[in-house]
């Protein structure tokens, strides 16, 4: 079959990126004039065949890719005239970034890469022509370029026929594919999801047999790729393929660890199934939903069965902490991690209170949950799956309560930043002492205070301290 494949009408040249063909033709033309060939390859083409609104195009974030012929030297002379900036971090990989009328550009040389079989890094040999270039993409769908300034579609792999038949196949038999970058296996999770693609028999096979591949990935690309599945807005194929392929053992083994916790007896539900929906309920955020996967892993460790039934007590302490350890074993920035533990560790808190909520209840929920406040919210109505209606109706109107009862506290006391009404100079200066632990728990006393009592003004704050301090005993 030939590599190239004129665009059918109405497709000659498709409205989504016509702004990217106006925008790079003067530098196609300076290719071409070269003697050298340029190519538009990646997401831009794909998300423009399959209609995808926005895409890439849209998206002035993510950087717009094309192919060459020309060598990394060659690429940087030609677009040296005309770009706003150039990069050449990745000149060795054959990558030459340009900012180019305001839009990042990525422009690298026909290439081959493939993984050793015990290295994380890849080997590149530079190519010569685009077949052999699209052959070592990651499947069909992104196996695709768009010659410029010619406007031909090049696609040896049939991934047209592939989007349009929903179908997530590899250029090449997918044991190679996978064997060149194990984390395609990974990257599939997130287009059957994204694009709503059912996986090749042959794909499926392949990843089984060979996921303990994914250990010489490293850990950071790991976590790229499961934030990108996790924001997706229905990551939920995506997740059942990980568990069902066991891939996510591999990674995340706490996830697939949750399908064994069912209780026939008692009919307690599957909690891999309950854990899958409540990530799909949430907003599409990364801290949300990865505190949505992460929620109930703490199940497996806390289980036990008694004359009520199946229960897991402190589940969400430990769920923390084994959240801690997983976070930190895929190398998450540290104020993700805190986050998303401290909403996994909260996400009971608000059925403590299922017998009425005092000024203080609230004020205390609030100031735990801090910043998080509304996302531990969503967590909470979301962490309600039952198919009772009236369960499921009562615990919404209980949110509801309370989500009605914190903006009116917040419009009184600035609820989102709770502290006592004085500080720790203001202390010191009334007790006349200095720094120490005594400051420490004067501001402590007068923070029960504030969540007990709400605002007293600072004279009545300075008065009670002052009783306090003369109270405590001597030392």
């Amino acid at each position: 079959m030939s590599a190239r494949r004129q665009l059918p009408s109405p497709l000659v040249v498709p409205e989504r990126i016509r702004p990217i063909i106006d925008l790079t033709q003067p530098l196609a033309d300076r290719f071409v004039a070269a003697g050298k060939s340029l190519f538009l390859v990646g997401g831009t083409v794909r998300d423009a065949i399959a209609g995808r609104p926005g895409g890439v195009v849209m998206d002035d974030s993510v950087d717009i890719d094309f192919t060459t012929d020309a060598l990394p030297d060659e690429i940087e002379a030609l677009v040296r005239e005309g770009a706003q900036a150039i990069w050449t971090q990745g000149k060795r990989f054959g990558t030459i970034g340009v900012l180019w009328h305001g839009r990042r550009l990525e422009i690298t040389t026909h290439r081959a890469e493939a993984y050793d079989p015990d290295s994380r890094k890849p080997t590149v040999a530079f190519g010569h022509d685009i077949a052999t270039d699209l052959s070592r993409r990651d499947f069909t769908v992104n196996a695709m370029a768009l010659e410029l300034p010619g406007l031909q579609l090049i696609d040896p792999y049939s991934g047209l026929d592939d989007l349009a038949a929903k179908r997530l196949r590899t250029p090449l038999d997918p044991d190679t594919s996978f064997s060149d970058d194990p984390l395609r296996m990974l990257r599939a999770a997130r287009f059957l999801a994204g694009y709503e693609l059912e996986p090749d028999p042959a794909l499926v096979s392949s990843v089984k047999a060979m996921r303990d591949r994914l250990g010489i990935v490293s850990a950071e690309r790991i976590r790229d790729e499961l934030d990108k599945l996790i924001v997706l807005p229905s990551p939920t194929a995506g997740l059942w393929f990980l568990v069902r392929t066991g891939l996510a053992a591999e990674f995340v083994p706490e996830l697939p660890a949750l399908e064994l916790e069912q209780d026939p007896i008692h009919r307690h539900k599957d909690v891999l199934a309950h854990t899958i929906a409540v990530v799909e309920k949430t907003s599409p955020d990364k801290v949300l939903r990865l505190a949505a996967l992460f929620h109930d892993i703490g199940k497996p460790r806390t289980r036990s069965i008694g004359p009520d039934g199946v229960s897991f007590h402190h589940h969400d302490v430990v769920g923390a902490r084994m959240t801690r350890e997983r976070m930190k074993a895929l190398r998450y920035p540290t104020h993700e991690t805190d986050d998303v533990c401290r909403l996994v560790e909260l996400h009971l808190r608000f059925h403590t209170y299922k017998m009425g909520w005092t000024d203080s209840a609230v004020r205390r929920y609030a100031r735990d949950a801090g910043p998080l406040l509304d996302r531990l919210n969503e967590l909470t109505r979301c962490d309600c799956t039952t198919r009772n209606a009236r369960k499921a109706t009562e615990l919404s109107a209980r949110i509801d309560e309370l989500e009605r009862r914190l903006a009116e506290i917040r419009l009184q006391e600035e609820l989102d930043a709770i502290r006592p009404e004085l500080d720790g100079v203001e202390v010191m200066a009334l007790l006349g002492i200095g720094p120490g632990r005594a400051v420490g728990q004067a501001l402590e006393w007068l923070l029960e205070i504030r969540l007990e009592e709400g605002l007293i003004g600072k004279d009545e704050a300075e008065r009670r301290l002052l009783a306090w301090w003369g109270e405590r005993p001597a030392g």
